[in-house]
């Protein structure tokens, strides 16, 4: 008892710690000549992700993909870990008297990363795609602020579908959520599918104002602060149901001020 007790106490500071640990690592990789490759910039023109790219197989396409990756996954260290809290919490009190929980809180940490960072790969490469899309259509091209607009407009919209708010009330329930995803079986297998659903879940409900990182610029720490906030207030406050449509509607009014200010 007293051992487990003793791990409750260091459990939420590690987790606050490799939280604040990546917010770091992203301040400080903004501020290099690298800080482009967070924010989509022009990855093969120079420096040592143009060198990587011409000796990969296939490296335009991998080296970018995976340089994203990594500032995806840091992102989503720093911006959706600290939302999941509650999870990690429930989740530690449930198996507080197991030797291997260090292993099993890892193993959810690692699934609900997992999950993120496949959705960050599915964005990055349909980012990609649309700008190819966009420099073979030259009103678009042209008229590129319609893309951000789309997106924030989009974002927006989604304040209010009823998907937005099933996934919400999965992710505000930490305890019922385990209770019905634990089997206790395959431990390890089912610790990692246990944050995987959680993060199916979490992506669901949240993937449309992490795509706004992409009309904001990917590599604004600033929105990086705001936007978590946003999420961990939605995700786990008594009152953040109450945010969702007055957000919403901001968002909808932002997209139409933005078409009102190019026509």
């Amino acid at each position: 008892m007293v051992d487990a007790a003793r791990h409750r106490r260091v459990f939420l500071p590690v987790l606050g710690a490799l939280s604040a640990l990546a917010w770091v690592a992203l301040w400080a990789w903004a501020r290099t000549p690298y800080g482009r490759y967070m924010d989509h910039g022009d990855w093969t023109a120079s420096g040592p992700a143009a060198f990587l790219c011409r000796v990969v197989p296939a490296g335009g396409v991998v080296v970018p993909a995976a340089l994203y990756g990594v500032a995806w996954i840091l992102m989503s260290i720093a911006m959706m870990l600290p939302s999941t809290l509650p999870l990690f919490t429930v989740f530690e009190r449930l198996i507080a008297q197991r030797a291997d929980r260090k292993r099993l809180l890892t193993l959810l940490g690692a699934g609900y990363l997992a999950v993120w960072g496949a959705f960050g790969l599915l964005a990055h490469a349909l980012h990609a795609a649309l700008l190819a899309w966009v420099g073979s259509v030259p009103v678009l091209t042209l008229h590129g602020w319609l893309i951000g607009t789309a997106i924030i407009a989009v974002a927006g919209a989604f304040q209010f579908s009823a998907l937005k708010h099933l996934c919400l009330d999965k992710c505000r329930t930490p305890l019922s959520f385990v209770m019905e995803h634990w089997r206790g079986r395959s431990q390890a297998w089912q610790a990692f599918l246990l944050g995987a659903h959680h993060g199916l879940f979490c992506v669901g409900c949240c993937w449309a104002l992490m795509l706004l990182m992409f009309a904001v610029g990917a590599g604004s720490l600033g929105w990086m602060l705001l936007l978590a906030a946003v999420m961990a207030i939605e995700k786990n406050l008594t009152w953040g149901r109450r945010l969702s449509a007055p957000l919403g509607v901001t968002l909808l009014a932002w997209a139409a001020l933005l078409v009102a200010s190019q026509v």
